[in-house]
């Protein structure tokens, strides 16, 4: 793949230049279970608890994304409309690959630090401890869950800073997202108009993982993604303001986050104008 650009780098700097100032706050497939009801809802429960960007839709198709991304190869086959994605479920994004940018379905959830996942398997052995069991902590260690980590805030960290080059780049396609916030009416959908356009969230994947995401799976080998966060703008601030996705919304933008140098591409890691998102639904798990 390289570090270089396909489009010619004057056209990064214009777009580097067009960046408002950043603001900085220190598988196998399985489609999105926007019919799977019972299971829509245990993610769900889930999402709010961790309070972050958890759902999404996407409702356009695969014409659509190809145009604004570039992707010349696509695996997804016949991509249906995705009115909610949920942690841990296959969605579609375009990556870096050594053949070109390609559009495939890739589960929802990076690998979380092993601080992270030190900590949930410390809290389980307590729990067990507390009910009078004898706990083994390196093995109950070894089989902790990891559900994956939606989210990508802070990149400079050593967890996230070595899937940060072009080869681990990727874009992630939605027509709306959900923040939940109980007193504004639940999850608040935002969108870059009412029509609901495509625009891509830059983000990052990893090929062939190998992990228990689930006790009653066991360990298993998948490609995986997850999408950068940052400080929210005024429009998301009100109803979640801790952070809000980076969206991407040229094709510009697009060429910057997947092929630029990442001292580059992070520039775009900044709040979207407050003009440029609108919320355009309340109350629901889907949006379409």
């Amino acid at each position: 793949m390289g570090g270089c650009p396909r489009r010619a780098l004057s056209a990064i700097l214009a777009c580097v230049s067009r960046i408002p100032p950043m603001r900085f706050a220190r598988a196998r497939p399985r489609i999105a279970p926007h019919t799977l009801r019972g299971r829509a809802f245990r993610a769900a429960d889930w999402r709010y608890a961790a309070g972050m960007c958890n759902l999404y839709s996407m409702t356009s198709n695969a014409d659509a994304i190809r145009a604004l991304t570039g992707a010349m190869l696509d695996t997804t086959g016949n991509l249906p409309p995705l009115p909610g994605i949920f942690p841990d479920y296959a969605a579609p994004i375009v990556r870096n690959t050594e053949e070109g940018r390609e559009l495939a379905l890739v589960r929802w959830g990076m690998p979380s630090s092993s601080q992270a996942l030190f900590k949930a398997a410390t809290s389980r052995a307590d729990k067990l401890r507390a009910k009078g069991k004898d706990v083994d902590f390196p093995a109950l260690l070894k089989a902790e869950p990891d559900s994956g980590t939606t989210n990508i805030r802070n990149t400079a960290s050593r967890h996230w800073a070595r899937w940060l080059g072009v080869e681990h780049r990727c874009v992630v396609p939605f027509t709306s997202f959900s923040e939940f916030n109980r007193d504004a009416g639940g999850d608040i959908w935002f969108a870059l108009s009412a029509e609901r356009p495509l625009a891509v969230f830059a983000g990052i994947w990893v090929p062939q993982w190998t992990s228990v995401r689930k006790i009653r799976t066991g360990q298993e080998t998948i490609d995986l993604f997850g999408f950068l966060t940052c400080e929210p703008n005024g429009i998301v601030a009100p109803i979640h303001p801790k952070a809000m996705p980076v969206i991407l919304t040229t094709q510009d933008e697009v060429d910057m986050w997947l092929d630029a140098p990442a001292d580059i591409a992070l520039a775009l890691q900044r709040p979207l104008p407050d003009d440029a998102l609108k919320i355009v639904a309340r109350g629901s798990k889907q949006d379409s």
